[in-house]
């Protein structure tokens, strides 16, 4: 364990001095990982700015909803599109103010599995915390999974638009699926100091490429009622149930804004953490929540024929659009080539992101082999094995889909559910902390008397999205189209039961632990 006592003073390193104070950060960031027992391993690079930039290009909410769009255009049609991706930003608004609260408390990679450890109460906090902790290595590790086959479903689109003979096959997208997975693991080991410069320049191209594809679509598009747009809800998956369809599409809204806690995953690396992660999550919500709903609005708009867009020949609904507004393969190439740009440089963040939650738990011995999982390349200065495992995750779970796309569509659910769990057990622990009187942390972001309202709001909204994460998009499910999330989610819930009760209660102590040792 990476302990403060195993650090050595400042006296000890000599004329080492200006280097590792550069890499402790702040003085209030060394206030805080001498808080919480932990030594810092990773230099911290990021700055305001630029880890903004980082957590607005991991959510890219109006490139997301583009992508995802087939979930609301089919249960709920596009009223429940731009509404309900409304009332998904405002509630995530919610969400993030609770997160960002105990992002400033406690500023470490660790995130939701850390919080509960420490907010949780005592009686509990080791296995509830442990439990969070396999939730969050689930959620990180399948965001990277379905970032990467979004992109590579573009790449195949843009094959189709421009050779209408060609057949995709499954293994060509497993393919391309690995070409992506390359990419993001030299931008997450050879180039990883260079990742928050990279990161600063592809969220100018993300806040250009908004405009650069919203203006075509508002010029050239023709254009559906309005009417319509806003008030007509349909269940195009036959639930003969307007409202219980529309609520089944929320899923789709909902992973626009799943994964706003990016940045206090990478607190380690950010000079002044817990005052400038808690502002970059709300900063996020806000700039990516506003440009997701417009794009949404102007998206749906565009979409004369729900049905044509469902069924394109491209596999992507979206591009079908930029085809029918630009008129053009060339416009319509250019549009997507934009967005895909975007896409593979959100997939090197997420990577980034997950390597570090994944470190941070093998780092409390909450998972197998932690002692090789739990360290920091001395050359690279991030988790270097942990980005391995990523690699091996997203490699292996590619193979799903020579078995079924459908099914590999079905990790959206499983991310999303995953990652809710752990934002409705922390902002738990808050919440009954607060109801019960307890003292709280010192918080950069502190949202005080409103706290237990804000909390509570977010966890009615949070239980609503996670009942229907685990629900199929269509009645009468096959095998092929059943959305098998829950059995995921249910595998790794036992397997870290059971993993927890064999060996996790003799290694695993909690965070909690180490910062009672430290105080």
């Amino acid at each position: 364990m990476s302990n403060v006592d195993s650090q050595p003073s400042l006296s000890e390193r000599g004329d080492e001095n200006v280097l590792v104070l550069d890499k402790d950060g702040t003085s209030a960031d060394v206030h805080d990982m001498a808080r919480m027992g932990k030594r810092q391993e990773t230099r911290r690079n990021f700055r305001q700015i630029t880890i903004l930039g980082f957590t607005m290009v991991v959510l890219s909410s109006w490139e997301a909803i583009l992508a995802t769009s087939v979930f609301a255009l089919g249960n709920g049609g596009t009223a429940g599109l731009i509404w309900g991706y409304f009332i998904v930003f405002i509630g995530f608004g919610f969400v993030t103010a609770s997160l960002a609260e105990m992002a400033s408390m406690a500023p470490t990679s660790g995130g939701q599995y850390h919080w509960v450890s420490e907010f949780a109460p005592r009686s509990c906090q080791r296995i509830i915390s442990y439990i969070v902790g396999w939730l969050g290595v689930l959620g990180w590790q399948s965001a990277a999974a379905i970032t990467i086959y979004l992109s590579s479903n573009q790449i195949v689109g843009l094959i189709i638009m421009h050779n209408s003979t060609y057949i995709p096959k499954a293994w060509h997208g497993m393919m391309i699926m690995w070409a992506i997975l390359a990419v993001c693991y030299l931008f997450n080991t050879f180039f990883s100091r260079r990742l928050p410069l990279v990161e600063g320049l592809i969220v100018i191209l993300h806040v250009a490429g908004f405009f650069a594809v919203i203006i075509p679509l508002w010029v050239m598009a023709d254009r559906s009622s309005a009417s319509d747009n806003f008030t007509l809800f349909v269940d195009n998956m036959g639930w003969n149930n307007v409202p219980l369809s529309t609520f089944i599409g929320l899923v789709g809204a909902a992973s626009c804004f799943v994964g706003v806690e990016s940045g206090a995953h990478m607190s380690e690396e950010v000079r002044n953490a817990s005052q400038v992660i808690p502002r970059a999550m709300m900063y996020t919500w806000l700039g990516n929540g506003l440009f997701g709903w417009i794009m949404a609005i102007t998206f749906c708009f565009c979409v004369t024929d729900t049905l044509s867009i469902l069924t394109t020949p491209l596999g992507v609904g979206f591009m079908q659009v930029f085809l029918n507004t630009t008129g053009s393969t060339t416009g319509a190439t250019v549009l997507t080539v934009m967005m895909l740009t975007i896409g593979v440089f959100a997939c090197v963040a997420v990577m980034a992101t997950n390597s570090r939650q994944l470190f941070s738990f093998a780092r409390d011995k909450g998972l197998p082999f932690s002692s090789v999982l739990g360290t920091v390349s001395p050359k690279f200065e991030i988790p270097l094995n942990a980005v391995y495992v990523t690699v091996a995750f997203v490699t292996i779970l590619s193979l799903v889909q020579l078995g079924s796309s459908v099914a590999y569509m079905q990790i959206v659910s499983l991310g999303t559910a995953s990652m809710i769990t752990t934002y409705i057990i922390s902002i738990s622990c808050m919440a009954l902390k607060r109801i019960r009187g307890e003292p709280l942390l010192p918080s950069k972001f502190d949202l005080g008397k409103a706290g237990l309202a804000i909390n509570i709001i977010s966890l009615i909204f949070l239980i609503v999205l996670w009942i229907f994460a685990f629900w199929p998009t269509a009645p009468n499910p096959t095998v092929d189209t059943m959305n098998w999330a829950v059995l995921g989610y249910g595998i790794v819930i036992i397997f870290a039961a059971a993993y927890y009760f064999i060996r996790g209660r003799h290694t695993y102590a909690g965070p909690v632990e180490y910062v009672r040792k430290s105080a």
